[in-house]
């Protein structure tokens, strides 16, 4: 079987890898079950970390007991995140400059993300547009993360194999579709821990990633023949 010498596509995920996010999620995530008559705190955000927007309005009904439609619940959440995001957030160290490293080398990069294309579409203005040939979000799909699809959604768009991508996450939702989906994984954590696993690269920030890492990852990893 031949072997890949290079990433054929590198694809990142969005909250808590690229864009300092997880800390707006958490006050519209307090603000929403307050409304609800509930407390929140940053062991529920845990819960739902790298998960959809229709588990995070489950888990907020089943937290409060409130009778409230889950789709209010969802708007709710995408109306307080538009807003925050509108105002700007910073990108997480390191992104910058290996965004800009892998589009100067002309490799195709993919963002996929569980948020909905709304709040994709607001970050784009912060993280920049011209650094994606794809971009995939959570109600663009059948099922999110951790389910691979997101991932096998990405490499089919930009015509690579999965086996030939690397995938960088922050969570163990996105990394464990990223894995199934066949990618080699970059796992940057932020609010949850991740643990050292065969084929996946921890490291501390994006600081300690660049194009000779992710070239590393694929160079003998066998590609998938093409027919």
């Amino acid at each position: 079987m031949p072997r890949s010498t290079g990433p054929q596509a590198v694809l990142f995920d969005m909250d808590g890898l690229l864009v300092d996010s997880e800390r707006l999620w958490l006050e519209v995530e307090e603000e929403t079950v307050a409304r609800l008559g509930g407390t929140w705190g940053e062991e529920h955000q845990r819960a739902l970390i790298g998960g959809s927007l229709d588990r995070a309005a489950v888990y907020m009904l089943e937290l409060t007991g409130a009778d409230v439609p889950p789709e209010r619940i969802g708007d709710w959440l995408l109306e307080g995140m538009i807003t925050r995001l509108g105002a700007g957030v910073p990108l997480l160290p390191g992104a910058r400059e290996l965004l800009a490293e892998v589009r100067a080398a002309g490799v195709p990069a993919g963002l996929v993300s569980s948020s909905y294309r709304c709040l994709i579409e607001a970050a784009l203005d912060v993280i920049g547009r011209e650094h994606f040939a794809v971009t995939v979000a959570g109600d663009e799909v059948a099922r999110t993360k951790p389910d691979p699809e997101p991932y096998l959604t990405a490499a089919a768009r930009l015509g690579a194999d999965p086996a030939a991508c690397v995938a960088l996450e922050d969570s163990p939702n996105g990394l464990a579709a990223a894995e199934a989906a066949g990618c080699a994984v970059v796992a940057v954590p932020s609010v949850l821990p991740i643990a050292a696993a065969p084929g996946r690269t921890v490291v501390a920030s994006l600081h300690d990633v660049d194009l000779d890492l992710l070239r590393s990852l694929v160079a003998d990893r066998p590609r998938t023949p093409v027919s």
